[in-house]
């Protein structure tokens, strides 16, 4: 399998900050948020765990902007494992 090469950039990584600060912000936007900052500068691969709460964000009605950008860095750094 090859590895994952993917980085949070600049700008996901400023919007995942912005959400942890976010009082609004829901639980599973936040460890998306996370997730992506702490991928800011490696090649780490986003966690099934994260990735799911990372889907859940993308796919809320209610979730900000930014916190939508921040889950999909993280979503676009979990290698899909069914190849």
């Amino acid at each position: 399998m090859p590895k994952n090469t993917e980085k949070t950039g600049k700008t996901a990584a400023s919007k995942a900050a912005k959400t942890l600060q976010s009082k609004s912000a829901s639980k599973a936007a936040k460890s998306a948020a996370g997730s992506a900052l702490a991928q800011r500068k490696t090649t780490k691969e986003t966690s099934a765990a994260a990735a799911s709460k990372a889907a859940k964000t993308l796919q809320s009605k209610t979730a900000s902007k930014a916190a939508k950008s921040a889950a999909a860095s993280a979503l676009t750094q979990r290698r899909d494992k069914k190849k």
